[in-house]
């Protein structure tokens, strides 16, 4: 039996992010991944037996990702309100070259089952937690639950990329426009949850 070629295998799933996180379609055949790949069909069932298969693989390494994400931001040793600055950062720039991502990551979890979470590391987002209840304890965050705080912060991040087709058209805003819309949003984050003497 012959060996696999892992750059095609990577080429096929590096596609298949391509096609589902920055494209939006999510529902993307074998077909359409095969020939936005540069391969046949046969190729691509050959490395990945089905489409699911293919699909779980791309899930997992966006779960990985995500995960590497967390902690990179979480546990680094800058002071909190610059550990948020480059949270925001670094979700920013991830979500705008991947948009559709966490949409796809929901959608497998409500289809697959909650199982697949279970690789997330959750030390970095409860030591985060608790950098963030010192905050509030000391006046610096408003006080509410420290998950509440995450979620907002997170929404304020995601979801005007999630609903960015929607948001061009209401402001009738072109691709670059909208971009430089989303990029300004990491100072008006900042000051939205941060007290002003902080």
């Amino acid at each position: 039996m012959p060996l696999k070629n892992t750059g095609t295998e990577q080429l096929i799933k590096d596609t298949t992010k391509r096609l589902i996180f920055a494209e939006g379609k999510l529902h993307a055949t074998t077909q359409e991944i095969a020939d936005a790949a540069g391969v046949n069909r046969t190729s691509l069932h050959y490395y990945f037996r089905s489409r699911d298969l293919l699909i779980a693989a791309v899930f997992q390494e966006a779960m990985h990702g995500l995960s590497e994400r967390l902690n990179q931001c979480m546990v680094s040793a800058k002071p909190f309100k610059q550990k948020v600055e480059f949270l925001i950062e670094v979700f920013l720039k991830d979500m705008m070259a991947f948009p559709y991502q966490e949409t796809f990551m929901v959608t497998e979890i409500n289809t697959l089952g909650k199982q697949l979470v279970g690789n997330i590391d959750s030390v970095p987002v409860k030591s985060f937690l608790s950098e963030v209840q010192q905050e509030m304890d000391s006046g610096n965050l408003k006080a509410m639950p420290p998950s509440q705080f995450l979620m907002n912060l997170f929404s304020l991040l995601s979801y005007p990329l999630i609903m960015a087709p929607l948001y061009k058209q209401l402001f009738q805003l072109s691709d670059g426009a909208f971009d430089e819309l989303i990029t300004a949003r990491k100072t008006m984050i900042m000051d939205l949850i941060f007290n002003s003497k902080s």
